[in-house]
């Protein structure tokens, strides 16, 4: 089942949930590259969130339009 996050005003859907540390090097410092690696290659989501210990891997809901004939 998939989860939801909702984010300001703007709502996603959580493809993946990697914590934090998993991207830092011994010094603590966070590679990003390899964050938008696994957003652009391994993931395939279009956009990446942080909370205090994770990354959330993240699809965009967009706004539905209505087309009426």
């Amino acid at each position: 089942m998939k989860q939801w996050y909702k984010h300001n005003d703007q709502v996603y859907i959580i493809h993946h949930r990697i914590k934090i540390s998993s991207f830092a090097n011994e010094n603590g410092v966070i590679n990003m590259e390899l964050v938008k690696e696994g957003r652009d290659v391994l993931y395939n989501v279009d956009h990446v969130l942080k909370t205090d210990s994770h990354f959330l891997f993240v699809e965009t809901i967009r706004d539905a339009e209505i087309i009426e004939d």
